[in-house]
């Protein structure tokens, strides 16, 4: 698995894409992993792909990977949370209780928040995912372009 992710990403730094178009994939993908879609997500990414053609690919498909399985719990936590201080409904807080006697009632009462707060936690996921991603990767090409650079001057010396 490590070894694939470090393959995925030198093939990502790899390609001709200027460090904002690999930022706005990652923070498109960063967007759409916090959305409550569940099952849904890739038809995102590839919708996403298509619609937004300067987004680079495998980093819209890298950017969905921050809601995992260990990171699922807070994301949708949060994003209830958010929701529910938004709509001010009297919404129970996010709880094992909450789950107990769990109705389709309770889903769809549960769900309005949690988009709503989806939502606005993705786009704050997107704008700090783009912003680290923008750096890194910046970063990463100077000191490329850089490295090439003074080989250049060693074989013209």
């Amino acid at each position: 698995m490590k070894f694939k992710f470090k393959k995925i990403l030198v093939k990502l730094l790899r390609q001709n894409n200027s460090p904002q178009e690999i930022a706005l994939g990652a923070g498109i993908g960063a967007f759409i992993s916090v959305l409550p879609v569940y099952g849904l997500h890739t038809v995102l990414v590839v919708l996403a792909a298509i619609i937004v053609r300067p987004a680079n690919k495998i980093a819209i498909f890298l950017g969905t990977n921050l809601s995992l399985p260990p990171t699922i719990p807070f994301i949708t936590w949060a994003a209830y949370e958010i929701g529910r201080y938004i709509l001010k409904k009297g919404l129970p807080p996010l709880g094992w209780g909450f789950f107990k006697n769990l109705t389709f009632q309770k889903i769809t009462s549960f769900y309005q928040p949690l988009f709503l707060g989806s939502l606005i936690l993705g786009v704050v996921c997107a704008i700090v995912v783009y912003g680290l991603t923008f750096f890194v990767v910046k970063k990463i090409k100077e000191r490329k372009s850089y490295a090439r650079g003074s080989k250049n001057k060693e074989i013209r010396s």
